[in-house]
């Protein structure tokens, strides 16, 4: 199986998240640290990702809120073509939060090419941090597959996501596309999940998983 290398929004991710968890369960998964959790600045989050990529060609991106976006931005580098594939969820309309906070100015725009690797992207249809239609373009400029949590806030321990047993799934089954077949042949092996146009898991009303 590929190295899983876990990317956290914003301000990290707190014990007891869903990707705290993936990484405390899978011995395949790194926890990406950044130095500055509250400060994000797009050229230092990259190196350091880059980083991570260097040590572990050829791993799985798990990304969550301005770490999905980081992956975006990675797309255009030559890095980008040691990632197998990426699972972004929660995408942060990181362009709006500019508009409130500078100090999310260096991540926007948000990219819009296409990847360069199989890629899903899983949304919320009430994440305080970027619409449903907003992440649905968004996967369709880059080419993702689209999953529709439903009402799952953000996607984080504060919307009932500790553990996350679909979520693993999918990094698993991207980490697997990978050994098997290498990265051009990927996407057959995820043919029900990141090359659909939409896939949807059952929604759990209470947000709990």
């Amino acid at each position: 199986m590929a190295r899983i290398l876990v990317i956290p929004g914003w301000r990290g991710s707190e014990n007891g998240h869903w990707q705290r968890h993936l990484t405390e369960n899978d011995p395949d998964a790194l926890l990406v640290e950044q130095e500055d959790w509250e400060n994000p600045i797009l050229s230092e989050w990259l190196h350091t990702l880059e980083a991570h990529l260097a040590a572990a060609p050829g791993a799985v991106l798990v990304a969550h809120s301005l770490g999905a976006i980081l992956v975006a931005h990675l797309a255009s580098r030559p890095s980008a073509e040691h990632v197998a594939g990426a699972l972004l969820v929660a995408p942060a309309d990181s362009a709006r939060m500019a508009r409130n906070d500078p100090r999310f100015l260096s991540f926007a725009p948000i990219p819009r090419e296409a990847l360069p690797f199989p890629s899903v992207v899983v949304a919320s249809r009430n994440d305080p941090f970027m619409s449903l239609p907003t992440a649905r373009s968004f996967a369709q400029a880059w080419g993702s597959g689209f999953i529709d949590l439903g009402d799952a806030g953000h996607i984080n321990r504060a919307s009932g996501y500790g553990r996350w047993s679909e979520g693993e799934t999918l990094a698993r089954d991207l980490a697997n596309g990978w050994e098997r077949n290498g990265p051009a042949a990927a996407a057959p092996h995820l043919s029900a999940v990141a090359h659909a146009p939409i896939y949807s898991f059952g929604v759990n009303t209470a947000g709990q998983r």
